[in-house]
């Protein structure tokens, strides 16, 4: 082979290699099976039981705000994600006892039929809590984010437009920078507002003309259009060379059982082309996070030979944020559905988590029937 030829091969070797290694997913778990993984001593809360009404509960989030916890959730009547739907809070000051739900935000009438809305998390800044939730129509239309804030977890202020047309997977968390980006869909929005209140700007890894909003129906075409698997409900964190690492569940047929990746080298402002990660997924959303000894972890349903039951609930750490290798089950235990309901199911589901004075408190909708509220000791990590 002449010379010349020789230099061209071995150069398109080089580049060849070096876009697999920039396509390789830095991300993974062991998680196989529960056999033999040590199980945390939890502390646990039933915030929210129905009785005979409001038979639907789910997208559950927890913070703590000055001297209480305080829980949202979508609220609905019988079915998932139905008019009708409206978001709810409880508070407690000491985790065990609960305030009876109380309504934080009530659909609106859109031609005769009530819109749907969906809790979509917390955040708080300088003596402020904010609260998050999306609204659409029957036909999953007309997408709208909301906020509401108050100063004692109790009193709410009247609805404000964030300008956005999504329905979060995940409240805004914060960035090395201190800008803060919410996990949806397929968009990321961030902004540099420290209250969150303002100047959201939309991302995404899809071409704008693709989409024009995101909630839980529109994230199957811009997938099918870009030839991506329907990706759905991120959770992202950042390791310490300021990547962000966006993990995605995904859904629909021929798909299941491991999450997906998409990165950011520029804090949010555009993102990789995902790609399957070798981080096994029980269909379920999970949360990612940082502990105070800089450990990495993960919250979710790794579980592959179950599909779909979303138990057990594990808690997986790493310590580069690169392999998830120590895993605990946080709980196993069976929840009993009282009312069969569209699209009920799931031992464990759609976890939120919150570090507050080392401890970890996970909340979960049981069967999204009831949200219960989950505690341990990081001591135990040790």
């Amino acid at each position: 082979m002449p010379v010349k030829f020789k230099l061209l091969f071995f150069t398109c070797l080089f580049l060849s290699i070096l876009n697999t290694r920039a396509q390789t997913p830095s991300v993974s778990n062991n998680y196989q099976t529960e056999a033999g993984v040590a199980k945390l001593n939890i502390d646990r809360a039933m915030i929210y039981s129905p009785d005979k009404e409001w038979l639907y509960n789910h997208h559950a989030s927890i913070i703590h705000f000055k001297d209480r916890f305080v829980a949202i959730w979508s609220n609905g009547m019988i079915d998932e994600d139905s008019p009708g739907q409206r978001v709810v809070y409880a508070t407690s000051t000491d985790f065990k006892h609960w305030s009876p739900l109380r309504v934080l935000a009530s659909p609106g009438k859109i031609n005769d039929t009530l819109s749907v809305l969906t809790a979509a998390g917390f955040y708080q800044y300088k003596g402020t809590l904010v609260v998050y939730y999306g609204d659409y129509d029957k036909h999953r239309q007309n997408t709208h984010l909301w906020a509401k804030t108050s100063t004692d977890g109790e009193r709410w202020s009247g609805p404000i437009d964030m300008h956005l047309p999504v329905v979060p997977n995940h409240g805004p968390e914060m960035t090395n920078s201190r800008r803060l980006i919410i996990s949806d869909n397929f968009t990321f929005p961030y902004t540099d507002d420290p209250r969150g209140l303002s100047g959201w700007k939309l991302s995404s890894f899809y071409p704008d003309s693709l989409y024009k909003q995101d909630n839980p129906a529109m994230f199957y075409a811009p997938a099918a259009k870009s030839g991506l698997p329907p990706l759905c409900e991120g959770s992202f964190f950042q390791t310490d060379d300021n990547v962000l690492h966006m993990l995605l569940r995904v859904t629909g047929k021929g798909w299941k059982g491991h999450l997906w990746l998409t990165e950011s080298k520029d804090n949010g402002k555009t993102w990789s082309r995902p790609v399957q990660a070798p981080f096994s997924d029980n269909d379920s959303k999970f949360h990612f996070g940082r502990l105070p000894d800089k450990k990495f972890y993960y919250v979710g349903i790794p579980d592959t030979l179950h599909h779909y039951d979303r138990n057990p609930l594990v808690l997986s750490l790493s310590k580069a944020g690169k392999s998830f290798d120590k895993n605990y089950i946080i709980a196993d235990e069976l929840y009993h559905l009282k009312k069969e309901g569209l699209w009920k199911g799931g031992q464990y589901g759609y976890p939120h988590t919150i570090v507050y004075n080392g401890v970890m408190y996970v909340i979960i909708s049981r069967q999204k029937e009831s949200i219960e509220a989950l505690k341990f000791d990081l001591k135990q990590l040790k």
